[in-house]
């Protein structure tokens, strides 16, 4: 049985402030990959999201952003752990739609989606997709950029093999580690104990 529920004008960008165009499901090639939220077939995937129906079915919001009840109890804690994806910004990308607006939010969300998909295709080796996309979600745009750029030029300075994806992985993981340290930000899954 298909459930009906809209589409959302920006699947990348979860009713819950979760960044589904920077999740490794987003990603993933076949049948298990998500569409992001609300996205083609999305309800039939995650038929009992309750933060869906409100936001969605009951108030028809894009976003909780929306809401005046913001932040309501079935999100307030939502930044606290992780799932397979990191919830430490979703609370943050919500108050930034709520003072920017959305559009705002989905351009540098786009910018955000080019990085992620250009570390996907020249230094995944198989093994850091969750890394890059947890990092691509974490660091500031700024550090981003300059720590794919940084991390080219050591490449073609130490002439690294192109097709080498482990040390081309390594050499980004490390530069996007560094800033992370720098900036007290752990590129790192929390999940509940």
């Amino acid at each position: 049985m298909t459930k009906e529920f809209p589409l959302k004008e920006y699947p990348t960008i979860a009713c819950c402030g979760l960044d589904c165009g920077l999740c490794p499901t987003y990603y993933t090639r076949g049948p298990s990959r998500c569409p992001g939220c609300c996205g083609t077939d999305f309800i039939n995937r995650h038929p009992s999201c309750t933060i869906i129906t409100c936001c969605i079915k009951k108030h028809n919001f894009e976003t909780c952003a929306e809401c005046n009840e913001f932040p309501c109890s079935k999100i307030d804690k939502w930044d606290k752990f992780d799932s397979f994806i990191t919830h430490k910004v979703s609370l943050l990308n919500l108050k930034l739609i709520k003072e920017k607006g959305i559009e705002s939010f989905i351009i540098q969300q786009k910018r955000r989606i080019e990085l992620l998909e250009e570390m996907l295709q020249e230094f995944n080796e198989g093994r850091s997709k969750s890394f890059f996309c947890i990092s691509t979600a974490l660091l500031p745009i700024d550090d981003l950029e300059k720590g794919l750029q940084e991390s080219k030029q050591q490449i073609l300075v130490e002439k690294v093999d192109a097709k080498d994806l482990k040390t081309k992985s390594r050499v980004l993981k490390k530069n996007f580690t560094t800033r992370a340290a720098a900036k007290s930000i752990e590129l790192k899954l929390k999940r509940k104990q």
